[in-house]
């Protein structure tokens, strides 16, 4: 059994604050949907989530925070994702205001 560094620890843990944070944001465009009879498309919140874990385990398995491709670019595109849908909620939420 190979064994398992501070940093490995620290990659996967920094992922559960993140998560929370994303799942509120998610949460949020779920009330709206609801209450304002908007689409919000609140499940996509979900991707970046996933996307973010995937990138962190990808650091982890390498034991590096940053300079792996394949890592970057999950947690580059799940980054991009959730700018474009915080904007879009932004949008959705504050027009006409």
């Amino acid at each position: 059994m190979a064994a398992v560094s501070l940093s490995q620890i620290v990659i996967l843990y920094a992922w559960f604050p993140l998560a929370l944070i994303l799942l509120f944001l998610l949460l949020i465009a779920r009330f709206y949907e609801r209450s304002a009879n908007e689409r919000t498309f609140f499940g996509y919140f979900g991707v970046p989530i996933g996307l973010f874990g995937a990138g962190l385990i990808r650091y982890a398995s390498v034991n590096a925070i940053a300079g792996d491709v394949l890592g970057d670019m999950l947690v580059g595109i799940g980054g991009l994702l959730l700018i474009l849908l915080c904007l879009f909620l932004y949008h959705l939420m504050t027009r006409n205001r």
